[in-house]
């Protein structure tokens, strides 16, 4: 799976999570998340919804990096060539978490809020990735603002990057097309 550049989703979390969890529903598939950056977030969103516990299993908040290892699944190798800021570290997180709660589908955000760089990577640079059923998806995403804002264009990118891997459109009134390369 190979990243994309990308540029922040644009559309509220709200509708990106309503869209996800009734697709998800409609192919009585089930969700999790691996979290290290957004700490929660994502699983927040979600569960926001009412009826989420229809569709969602669980999430992992692998904040720390021997986390992503030992609670994951993620190759200890590539975490320490690498570092956890990584798109095959992504790729690992979502499939870990799949196995981990015993989901369909995994989400999984990594990299750096800010407001300072971490081993060399600067802030608002973050990997995304889904893998579900259909296949698997990867994005790279550099974002800029604050710590939040950073924390929220990654929530909003991976549930419209979960919406791109099974086909469906974004929500009516919600302009989260494909973001576009930089």
């Amino acid at each position: 799976m190979t990243p994309d550049t990308a540029v922040p989703v644009a559309g509220t979390p709200g509708a990106l999570a309503r869209a996800v969890l009734d697709g998800a529903r409609g192919r009585g598939w089930s969700l999790a998340a691996a979290e290290s950056l957004t700490g929660g977030l994502v699983v927040a969103t979600l569960v926001d919804v009412p009826g989420a516990s229809a569709v969602v299993r669980g999430g992992v908040v692998a904040y720390a990096t021997d986390l992503k290892a030992a609670t994951l699944g993620v190759d200890p190798d590539l975490l320490a060539r690498r570092g956890p800021v990584d798109p095959d570290v992504a790729a690992q997180m979502a499939a870990g978490v799949r196995r981990a709660l015993g989901a369909d589908v995994g989400l999984a955000t990594t990299g750096v809020a800010g407001p300072d760089p971490q081993d060399g990577h600067p802030p608002g640079e973050a990997y995304i990735a889904v893998s579900t059923p259909a296949g698997d998806r990867g994005r790279r995403l550099d974002l800029a603002g604050t710590r939040a804002e950073v924390r929220a264009g990654v929530v909003r990118a991976v549930l419209a990057l979960a919406l791109e891997a099974w086909g469906d459109p974004p929500p009516a009134g919600d302009p989260a097309a494909p973001p576009t390369s930089l």
